[in-house]
This record gives C-alpha cells, structure tokens and sequence, in this order.
C-alpha cells in the first residue's frame, strides 16, 4: 500500500523532521503546509493516506482543519504534533476525530510507529 502524507506545521524545522522521518521510513510526502485552511484545501485536492497536523499556527489552526477535513472526510487519519499537551483542546481534538497525538519534541520512531498505527486501525 502506498503510504501518502501531508504535512502541516508552521515550523518549517519541525515539517523538515516529519518530512526526513516520514521518507526514511518509506512515506511519500505529497504535501506540505503551515496553514489550517490551506491543510483542508490541500487535503481535498490529495487525499492522503495520513496527516500530520500541528494544533497552534498563526491563522487557521490545527482545531479548525481538523473539523473541516474530518467533517467532510470522516475517514481522515490525522495525527496531532503539538507541543499543546492542554487536557481540553485535546479532549475537543479526540471527539473531532482525531487519530492519535504525539508531542514535540518527538523521537522520529515515535512519530512513525503512531503514523503506522493510525492507518493500520483505519484498514
């Protein structure tokens, strides 16, 4: 199965390290952003096999991409990459649909192993 994947994160350093760890791990990046609007824009236009999504950028944020993308995309797999560990916003991020959470700064194995889970629990 090919594994696609947008990337989306207003640290250009922080897409750099998803990006090299997605690749490395036999991931094909078809995309990348640093906007939530553009995320939605971007996933409608690829349908990716995964998503990785920053929750705080300036503009649209991670909340609202995540409710535009799952809303029409119920099936999205959308993995959050934040360094927001607050209670509530993730608590809203998991009833939206998200699929998993992992926290910056991450092990690069880290990010993959939950990526791979996330597809693997939608098939």
């Amino acid at each position: 199965m090919d594994k696609s994947l947008l990337v989306v994160d207003d640290a250009l350093i922080i897409r750099r390290q998803i990006v090299d760890a997605a690749t490395e791990a036999g991931w094909n990046v078809i995309g990348e952003t640093d906007d939530g609007l553009k995320a939605y824009e971007m996933y409608r236009e690829l349908q990716p096999t995964a998503v990785t999504l920053d929750l705080i950028m300036p503009g649209h944020g991670g909340i609202e991409a995540l409710e535009r993308i799952r809303g029409e995309f119920p099936d999205a797999r959308i993995v959050l990459v934040s360094a927001l560990n607050q209670k509530e916003v993730l608590k809203r991020a998991f009833a939206l649909g998200a699929a998993d959470f992992v926290i910056k700064p991450f092990r690069p194995e880290a990010l993959i192993e939950t990526l791979e889970a996330a597809v693997a629990e939608a098939n």
